[in-house]
């Protein structure tokens, strides 16, 4: 028997990666194509059925978007995939909601292309044969159904949940996928079920086994199976006809949606607190800038000099704080170019100390430093792992009491280089230390009223360390002190 080669067309006008791509593909057995531009791609997508596209989403001539919209209009069962190096959270849902199966952020290894691409071939291939059991009647439906074996290599192995009930709403075929997503791991064949699913799911089989004189249509409806968006499906329901004209059973597919709808949720939740961060500065700024154009109230020019100050200094916090959105974005949907190097642990965070000298001598604050000689390398980006120790120990200084200390430390425990920074500054109550990674926030209390930040730069140096598979700990006592205990993992 002829062996099966996944057919593959590259959309991409970077020659070095359409190349690239194409070689790491045939050496995997695919069977690839590729197109220099957008509209080339269109035309061979139309003139051959493809398995699976790679289309990128910044060409010159039509963006990747348009080619996607056109591709699934010529060959709807056209797998797409968007690649992009500037995806946001506006990109993923576009292209999700035009048909794309998912995007792709470059730089990419050949495992996540590959992991990414075999996942979509088992959509191909289950759409393909989601059509042509659609095509058959009743009796082969069900026939199919009790020859498990026969489904087993192609239903078993999906990510998507299928189970199929007869006109009587008992269970007659199901695969591991949808037990994981209802929760019955006790179900059987045979079992009349509609009492037991989640009421949405009932609701959309009834409504169909309800109706005998039925129309040969998809009922479709969004559950969310576990609180708080754990755990979101789509859940499509279709009549399986009998041979007479008559209704023999609906046919039930469930996809996890979760990511999608989690990234739509945190889309709206940033939105919403950018906004409220942005509007206090902005009103304040707007503020003193009446106050010096208003001719009525005839400031001097020492007060206008100090409200012009005042405008600076919140104009140059709201520059910070994008900045920090922006690098959060980046972070969060993995576009941030990284220039990975062996680096020495010990010597960035003896770099920091000796970098905010100037803000440890105005508070008087001394340090104590103790570095383990020998300390392994460290494989990451130099400008990142510089950025974390420079946002905690610059909280150790902005924090501290006056001629307080600072206490540092590097040094291996196990796996992992372990950088433990202690203070002596104002400390946290407990309810302050459960949110202190969260976005925007900053503990208020007395101590801190007088002391300005984005919020954000905790929730930045937490990304970084777990980009790199690592973790912070942090113990805190209020009015005495915090420590940071920073786990890195070192390269053996």
């Amino acid at each position: 028997m002829e062996e099966i080669r996944p057919k593959v067309i590259i959309i991409d006008d970077e020659k070095g990666l359409r190349i690239g791509t194409q070689r790491l593909l045939q050496s995997e057995n695919f069977d690839v194509d590729t197109a220099e531009n957008g509209l080339t791609g269109i035309q061979m997508a139309k003139d051959t059925d493809y398995d699976l596209a790679i289309i990128d989403l910044k060409m010159p001539d039509i963006d990747g978007i348009s080619v996607l919209k056109e591709i699934k209009k010529a060959r709807p069962n056209t797998v797409c995939f968007i690649a992009t190096a500037y995806a946001s959270y506006d990109t993923a849902i576009e292209a999700t909601k035009l048909g794309a199966f998912t995007y792709i952020p470059k730089p990419f290894t050949p495992e996540e292309l590959l992991r990414n691409l075999n996942a979509g071939y088992e959509r191909r291939l289950l759409i393909l044969e989601s059509e042509r059991l659609k095509r058959e009647r009743e009796e082969r439906l069900l026939e199919l159904a009790f020859e498990k074996s026969r489904l087993n290599t192609i239903v078993n192995s999906l990510a998507d949940g299928v189970f199929v009930v007869n006109k009587d709403g008992e269970l007659v075929l199901f695969n591991p996928a949808a037990i994981k997503f209802i929760e019955l791991n006790d179900i059987i064949l045979g079992e009349r079920i509609l009492g037991i699913l989640p009421p949405k799911i009932s609701e959309l089989i009834e409504k169909i086994l309800g109706n005998p004189a039925f129309e040969n249509k998809t009922l479709s409806a969004e559950v969310e199976l576990k609180a708080d968006r754990e755990l979101v499906v789509e859940i499509k329901c279709s009549p399986v006809p009998h041979p007479d004209g008559s209704l023999a059973g609906v046919v039930a597919v469930l996809s996890n949606i979760t990511e999608t709808k989690k990234i739509e949720y945190v889309k709206s939740q940033f939105v919403s607190m950018v906004a409220h961060e942005l509007k206090t500065p902005m009103a304040a700024v707007l503020g003193f800038l009446n106050i010096i154009l208003n001719p009525e109230l005839k400031t001097t020019p020492q007060q206008q000099a100090d409200y012009l100050n005042r405008s600076r200094n919140r104009l140059q916090g709201l520059v910070e704080m994008v900045n920090d959105l922006l690098d959060i974005s980046r972070m969060e949907m993995k576009t941030k170019q990284r220039e990975l190097k062996e680096l020495n642990i010990g010597e960035i965070v003896k770099g920091t100390v000796d970098f905010l000298e100037l803000e440890l001598k105005k508070k008087g604050i001394s340090v104590t430093s103790k570095y383990q000689e020998n300390l392994p390398v460290f494989k990451a980006d130099n400008n990142e792992v510089t950025r974390l120790f420079t946002n905690i120990i610059g909280n150790a200084i902005k924090y501290n009491k006056d001629n307080g200390s600072i206490d540092v430390e590097v040094y291996t425990n196990k796996n992992y280089i372990v950088t433990r920074i202690a203070d002596t500054g104002i400390g946290m109550k407990p309810e302050d230390k459960a949110k202190l990674f969260s976005e925007f926030f900053r503990v208020k209390n007395e101590y801190t009223r007088s002391i300005s930040g984005t919020g954000l730069g905790l929730s930045i140096v937490k990304r970084i360390a777990e980009s790199y598979s690592g973790r912070i700990e942090v113990e805190s006592e209020y009015t005495k002190g915090s420590t940071f205990t920073i786990y890195l993992p070192f390269t053996k």
